[in-house]
This record gives structure tokens, sequence and C-alpha cells, in this order.
């Protein structure tokens, strides 16, 4: 377990009471959180993350899904390890990477969906603009 999964495990939120709980955390929390997102804020970090989701895969495997060269890969496959994203196994002499909480997943998804609820909005309101700017 990483130093940071063992803070964070600190400063648990309780789901069930119906406030936002992020907005309880002390500062060291919120430290530990922005962090957390900073690390999934590249986009090639986000792409070996979508590669590992449908299980384990060594270096190699990872290069030939994501097109990232070899190096590039390995920095952050190792930023993402640091940070308790994912894990590494060695199994003879590879190494293989999974993601150390499906739960990434579900974020992503909520990310994505809100995204998705945004661009249906801006498309909207580009349509009703077009339609005005028709109409003169």
């Amino acid at each position: 377990m990483t130093t940071s999964s063992v803070k964070a495990s600190q400063f648990q939120l309780e789901s069930n009471s119906g406030e936002c709980g992020v907005s309880k955390l002390p500062p060291e929390a919120l430290t530990l959180m922005a962090d957390f997102f900073k690390v999934l804020s590249e986009v090639s970090r986000l792409q070996i993350v979508c590669c590992l989701k449908t299980g384990a895969k060594n270096v190699t495997q990872i290069i030939e899904a994501t097109g990232l060269g070899q190096a590039n890969v390995s920095k952050h496959l190792k930023m993402l390890a640091q940070a308790g994203i994912v894990t590494r196994r060695q199994q003879g002499v590879n190494v293989y990477y999974e993601i150390a909480n499906p739960f990434l997943f579900e974020l992503c998804e909520l990310v994505c969906d809100s995204l998705s609820v945004q661009i249906n909005q801006q498309n909207k309101q580009f349509e009703k603009l077009r339609v005005l700017q028709e109409a003169f």
C-alpha cells in the first residue's frame, strides 16, 4: 500500500450522511485528492488506464495498445503506480500492470456522462443561435 493510499484511508468519507463529504475534509485530504486528479490529467496516462480496463498487461502490450513509446509508457506507469492507481506484479521476466481499484472506471464514466450532457446543452444553444441568425 502506498503512502498516499494509507493517508487517503484516514480521511474516508461517510457516504450515508447526505452531505457533501468533500466539504468536511481537511486540507491534507484535499491535497491528496488534487494529486490523484493531477495524475489522471494527462492524455497518455488516461490511454494507459483505458488499455488496462480489460485486465493486466505488460509494458509491451501497453505499448502496442496505445502506440506510445517505451520510455513514455514506463514513465507514466511509474507515476500511476506511485499514485496507487495501478499495481505491478512480476511474473518471470515480465512485469504486469493492472488497475488497483476498478472504481476508477466508474469515475471515468461519470465524467464522460457529465461531458456528454454539457456537449448536448451546448449543441442546443448553438442550434438556437443558428436559427436566430437565419431569421436575420
